[in-house]
């Protein structure tokens, strides 16, 4: 809920400025591989492992990630457009100034992560695992999250914009100038009790108003 008359503080959104970039069409990610200034484009990396890899100013176009271990790698002044995978690692990675656009991706694996200015636009999400994650400063625009786990993590100038929320679990989140006013679908699945620091519509207070009535113990008869 709002706090007082306080008004919510807009997430600051990536801005970035790609160089010139070289192509890049073969070849293996390697563990703590370094990326840099790289244009990737249609390629398979299904089921590679390159934990602790960094990507610093590069573009991912139409790539695939399915089981790919990118665990404790670093996405820094990049952007990824149309990628697609199943089963993603992406644990305790570090995403800063970030822009995922069109994404088709299920079973991420992003737990202990951390966000920093990034931008999730378009695109579907199916059972995202950000359980104990840090985001911050992180908009999700006109997209799809189908059950996303947001368990004990820490949310800090997160907007939800245009974007459907199907039954995602706040359970154990700290949050602080999260804006949920403006998703287009809103279903909590588990810890609407969470919700201090979070801002919501009219609307939506009515509709969550059974949830909150029942965590309370209020019992609502005609």
């Amino acid at each position: 809920m709002a706090r007082g008359h306080d008004v919510v503080r807009a997430a600051r959104r990536p801005e970035v400025r790609l160089p010139e970039l070289l192509g890049w069409g073969q070849g293996a990610l390697e563990a703590d591989g370094d990326y840099d200034g790289l244009s990737i484009d249609g390629l398979d990396f299904g089921g590679q492992q390159a934990r602790g890899a960094r990507f610093l100013d590069c573009r991912l176009t139409g790539c695939a990630f399915d089981e790919t271990g990118l665990s404790r790698a670093r996405l820094v002044d990049s952007v990824l457009v149309d990628v697609r995978g199943v089963g993603t690692d992406l644990a305790e990675a570090s995403l800063r100034d970030v822009e995922v656009r069109e994404a088709r991706l299920g079973g991420v694996q992003a737990h202990g992560a951390r966000w920093e200015r990034v931008l999730v636009s378009g695109g579907k999400i199916d059972y995202l695992n950000l359980r104990k994650a840090r985001l911050t400063d992180v908009v999700f625009e006109g997209c799809v999250l189908v059950e996303a786990d947001f368990a004990g993590a820490r949310l800090e100038r997160v907007e939800f914009r245009d974007c459907v929320l199907r039954g995602v679990d706040f359970s154990g989140v700290s949050m602080a100038d999260v804006d949920l006013r403006f998703a287009s679908e809103l279903d909590i699945a588990r810890g609407v009790e969470r919700l201090a620091g979070a801002v919501i519509s009219p609307a939506q207070l009515l509709d969550l108003a059974p949830a909150f009535a029942a965590q309370i113990g209020v019992r609502v008869a005609g």
